[in-house]
């Protein structure tokens, strides 16, 4: 699922070309019947079929090689823009092809993706032929939203009481919330996420000294932010001396679950009873997934153990799931936060969730997800 230029361009010209003339065959005469009723044109007719009649501009009057070379410069915006213009353009820029052109070139570059914004699979990989079968408007729709999410999140996060002197702050009295943290980026990563974050109060201050909860396998630290204070539960797989000296190995035995075989030969994964006692108490959930792309992840087994620690039998289905997807630092190459939504299946997950691009080194990224979390917590 990547985008290229020169050749993958020139080809994927050749299919705008022709997928754009099917367009304007298919949808110019509706549009220009749009309005028409008891055999009398109406003034939307008029207008098209005087268009129509008229000579075309200069842009026009273009080849359609030249214009599609002209709209592959132009932003989706600005493309939105041109399509207001008249009719024709209207019509021109809602090519299928050249949105899903649009959403393959950008979305790497999307730092963050949620239940309400990720697009469905198969717009990367519907065949052409089928295109037309999809509806002239999924790949546009599909990019608005995406951008629309992406853009709310780059936002500046202000604080609840940003107008308020923080002594009034200090004043107000609001419940800590607590969040569980696991995921295979707490521990596969060459730079420790949670390290950074307690070594790091000019970014995340701390509010209280980590207590054990689960012995040598959770703790729990509080932090504070925009005048918000918030706990988080660590959980790892095994202990710390463990986890140095099995690093290496990926089919080491995991202390938060243990696995049932299934008659159907598949594996059911179940937690240890101090887990579910944090899962019962835990007002959200952090998932440290580690997205470096030169390794290989079992992703289903990742998806198989986040069921078992959103269990609905263990507290409420509305406590929100925030996705860290985490790389070491910035010179790793990562998978981008969209792709890994479908490679873990969170379209499966019924319950507010956001993937968020971080890295471990620099926490860059973590505050607009934390900020995100304590969002759902007070809705």
């Amino acid at each position: 699922m990547s985008a290229t230029h020169g050749g993958d361009w020139r080809a994927l010209e050749s299919a705008l070309r022709s997928s754009l003339q099917l367009l304007r065959d298919k949808w110019g005469p509706r549009a220009r019947l749009r309005g028409n009723t008891g055999g009398t044109p109406g003034e939307e007719e008029k207008e098209t079929a005087g268009a129509a009649a008229g000579p075309p501009s200069a842009l026009e009057a273009l080849p359609i090689d030249v214009k599609l070379y002209i709209m592959s410069f132009l932003t989706p915006k600005d493309l939105i823009y041109l399509g207001s213009t008249n009719l024709y353009w209207r019509i021109t820029i809602q090519d299928p092809l050249l949105w899903r052109y649009f959403l393959i070139r950008d979305l790497p570059s999307w730092n963050s993706v949620d239940r309400e914004s990720l697009p469905d699979a198969k717009i990367f990989n519907q065949p052409f032929a089928e295109l037309d079968n999809m509806g002239p408007y999924n790949f546009m729709a599909a990019y608005k939203k995406c951008c629309s999410f992406h853009k709310r999140c780059l936002k500046p996060n202000w604080p609840m009481y940003g107008t308020m002197p923080s002594f009034l702050q200090s004043l107000i009295t609001q419940a800590e919330p607590r969040f569980a943290m696991f995921g295979p980026g707490l521990e596969d990563l060459d730079q420790s996420l949670v390290y950074k974050m307690m070594g790091s109060p000019e970014i995340l201050p701390l509010a209280g000294m980590p207590s054990r909860q689960i012995h040598g396998i959770g703790s729990g630290v509080t932090f504070h932010l925009n005048g918000q204070k918030f706990n988080i539960l660590t959980l790892y797989s095994k202990t710390s001396k463990e986890r140095q000296r099995d690093k290496a190995d990926t089919n080491s035995i995991n202390k938060m679950f243990y696995e049932v075989s299934k008659v159907d030969g598949t594996t059911q994964y179940n937690l240890i009873e101090h887990v579910q006692n944090v899962c019962r108490v835990a007002d959200g959930f952090i998932y440290v997934a580690d997205a470096e792309a030169h390794k290989r992840h079992n992703r289903q087994t990742e998806f198989a153990r986040m069921a078992a620690m959103l269990d609905p039998t263990l507290g409420p289905s509305t406590r929100p799931l925030l996705i860290l997807s985490c790389i070491s630092n910035a010179r790793m190459e990562r998978i981008p936060c969209i792709y890994l939504a479908h490679q873990l299946q969170l379209n499966l997950v019924d319950r507010p969730w956001m993937v968020q691009d971080t890295e471990a080194a620099t926490l860059v990224g973590l505050l607009d997800g934390i900020q995100w979390l304590l969002e759902q917590i007070k809705h």
